[in-house]
């Protein structure tokens, strides 16, 4: 038996709390949501055109505040740049600031060729001065929508988002890889632990975007297409299904070894993360949208009841990729280094960590995004052979 009173004193605190939780999560809707645009693109998924430019625009909104919690992490924001400016190059988080700068600059030009007619048209009817001078700085002073230039166009996008698929993959790969590598964690250290990392990334950015779309479309925001949320969820499913079998071949891999780590792992599987892992994680996380997937492949004629069973299957989708998070990074720590004795973590309201500053940051990026899009419209333009009609910005 062992007795959560068997810990030396400097082994004691869990110090990777809420925000580290926190920030895989969110650049894990990174990579999902670019996957999703990326499949109309790339390859050409025309059952997806009218959330592509939408994925787009989650992915920069919640790669622009993807950082923020490990800063707030940090004891020293301000040193933040260091692992940029002076790199330690055999460091996995200084290959993380390039790859990040790298994917945010190819991820902006994709948005920027992907709203170029808006961006011209606003660059010639904007009523002020200043917004007008704005978009045509913007527009870099071209005023012109030719066929030429949206072939152009057309084929600049398909290039970055080449470019894109491997850059968000390693963005969300890389977490996994810190992870995976650290070899004092036996909850951790499995050479499986990026494919996990983004397999789970990639069904929460689908999850979120089969939430997000049903709920703009169903106002109007968004084109609806019943097709094109068909292909969200069956996508949704075939991730879930790769990282259901990769989950299980880590935990099979645990127990085949059985090691002396898979003594401390089961104990605590079987007791501190029984509630979290067992049944909130795989019990409701996994079986149930995953069931209820499986089931909408066959449901062709009711709209209605595939569109509600969407939004179930993908809220706890979801739902199940933050309690992995939650499990891997604060249940990976529970355990004391000598493999005997548990900690406990419980997490304040008000502290720098807290869960008020986490449920604020984790809404940020749908504060950035809602601006974002009362500047660029959400819906795809509709192509003719002239220019688009006059809009207003907004």
């Amino acid at each position: 038996m062992i007795y959560s009173e068997y810990l030396f004193p400097n082994d004691m605190h869990i110090y990777w709390s809420l925000m580290i939780v926190t920030y895989p999560f969110i650049t894990g809707l990174i990579a999902g949501a670019f996957i999703a645009s990326a499949l109309f693109h790339v390859f050409g998924l025309e059952e997806l055109k009218p959330i592509s430019r939408f994925a787009l625009m989650v992915s920069l909104a919640f790669m622009v505040c993807a950082t923020l919690p490990l800063l707030f992490h940090l004891g020293h924001p301000e040193r933040a740049l260091n692992v940029v400016i002076t790199p330690h190059w055999h460091s996995a988080m200084a290959g993380f600031g390039f790859i990040y700068s790298f994917y945010l600059v190819v991820l902006t030009l994709e948005i920027w060729l992907s709203y170029w007619e808006e961006i011209v048209a606003y660059s010639k009817t904007s009523a002020s001065g200043v917004k007008r001078l704005f978009w045509k700085t913007v527009a870099l002073g071209v005023d012109e929508t030719s066929g030429e230039i949206r072939q152009a166009n057309r084929r600049a996008i398909y290039i970055l988002g080449l470019i894109g698929i491997p850059s968000a993959c390693t963005l969300h790969g890389y977490v996994g890889f810190i992870f995976g590598s650290l070899k004092s964690n036996p909850w951790w250290s499995t050479p499986l632990m990026p494919q996990v990392f983004l397999l789970s990334a990639i069904v929460s950015g689908l999850a979120l975007l089969i939430v997000m779309y049903i709920a703009l479309s169903s106002k109007g925001y968004l084109t609806w297409s019943f097709e094109c949320l068909r292909t969200l969820c069956f996508y949704l499913w075939l991730s879930m299904l790769f990282y259901m079998i990769s989950e299980g071949l880590e935990i099979l891999f645990f127990f085949y070894e059985s090691s002396d780590a898979w003594f401390v792992i089961s104990t605590l599987l079987s007791t501190k993360l029984w509630v979290s892992f067992v049944l909130i994680q795989v019990g409701i996380g996994i079986v149930v949208p995953f069931t209820l997937l499986s089931i909408m492949i066959f449901v062709r004629n009711n709209q209605g009841a595939y569109t509600t069973m969407a939004v179930i299957a993908a809220a706890t989708a979801l739902f199940e990729v933050w309690m992995m998070r939650w499990n891997i990074v604060i249940g990976g720590q529970q355990f004391s280094k000598s493999y005997v004795g548990f900690r406990s973590y419980h997490p304040e309201w008000l502290d720098q960590e807290g869960i008020l500053t986490t449920m604020g940051l984790t809404l940020l990026p749908f504060l950035l995004l809602y601006l974002l899009t009362r500047i660029l419209p959400m819906k795809e333009a509709v192509e003719d052979e002239e220019p688009p009609a006059e809009v207003e910005p907004g």
